[in-house]
């Protein structure tokens, strides 16, 4: 016991993202199979599972985060955690800049290709409920926000920019917070449900999604941590993104379903070129001595 809590101390990084798949991928298969019998659910089959698979994996890097933080930092690590995820005394643009990145980057490609077919067609145009669309997409994105960014921003990100700049802390990160996604967006985001196959999904999709919008939005969510040293700031960009997919995306299955995550990775790569390019140093450079969530009381004379 004494040797794997040293490991864990010696390798917080790995052991944390060993965790987190275990317990979230554990769970959606585990779910699937026990409703379906099988791993290759219909989407009929697999809206039986969401009650289960959902929470089941959301939960994964939350209690992967806490498990990890009281091995390696115990109390201390704890109390800081809830300082960080309780700061929200940031400056005003940073959360203009958290809330609307997404959505304005969702909704140029989506609204292109929606002007080429009616396959693309946003969710919020064609559900006959629109405000609760827009409700639902909103509790969505926070309940999502909220319990990944309690491990994602919580602990890897920290333990990553140790070792790595902004820049390859979110590659890292975003490449990993993609790949996490694999069973859901297979199984119930046009994969089999289109009737795509495996190798031509598995293409795209890591073209489009694991070193694409994903990796590219979580490099801009280490730029924002970066200044604001806030989980709540970065569970609210993780809500945006999550909300405005919930309600933009299309939902026609198949074919249209790998396609425009390709003009949303293409939006969100040249937010993150022209980010790049006015902070060059701060995204390449190397890490800071002292984190700059790290603030030091001044004490009264």
């Amino acid at each position: 016991m004494h040797a794997l809590a040293r490991s864990v101390r010696e390798h917080p990084l790995p052991w944390y993202f060993a965790v987190t798949f275990f317990l979230s991928w554990g769970a959606i298969v585990w779910a699937v199979w026990a409703v379906t019998g099988g791993l290759s659910p219909t989407p009929e089959q697999f809206q039986l599972t969401i009650p289960a698979t959902v929470p089941a994996m959301l939960l994964g890097p939350a209690v992967a985060s806490l498990v990890l933080t009281g091995i390696v930092s115990g109390r201390a690590g704890y109390r800081d955690l809830w300082a960080r995820l309780l700061t929200w005394r940031v400056d005003g643009r940073w959360y203009l800049f958290a809330l609307l990145v997404a959505p304005v980057r969702l909704a140029v490609p989506v609204l292109v290709l929606w002007m080429s077919s009616l396959n693309y067609a946003p969710r919020i145009a064609t559900e006959p409920d629109r405000t609760g669309t827009l409700v639902m997409g909103v509790v969505l994105g926070l309940v999502v926000g909220l319990l990944e960014e309690i491990g994602w921003t919580g602990f890897a990100i920290p333990k990553a920019r140790q070792h790595y700049s902004i820049l390859w802390t979110g590659v890292l990160v975003g490449v990993l917070w993609g790949a996490w996604h694999f069973f859901v967006n297979y199984w119930g985001g046009g994969g089999t449900n289109g009737g795509v196959p495996l190798v031509i999904f598995m293409s795209l999709w890591a073209a489009a999604v694991l070193v694409g919008q994903l990796t590219a939005y979580r490099v801009l969510m280490v730029w924002v941590y970066e200044h604001t040293g806030s989980v709540l700031v970065a569970a609210l960009m993780h809500a945006s993104l999550t909300a405005f997919q919930f309600v933009l995306n299309p939902l026609t299955p198949g074919v249209p379903q790998q396609v425009y995550p390709w003009g949303q990775a293409a939006t969100m790569w040249l937010v993150v070129a022209a980010v790049a390019l006015t902070s060059r140093d701060e995204m390449t450079g190397p890490r800071r001595f002292l984190p700059i969530h790290v603030r030091i009381p001044h004490r009264r004379r």
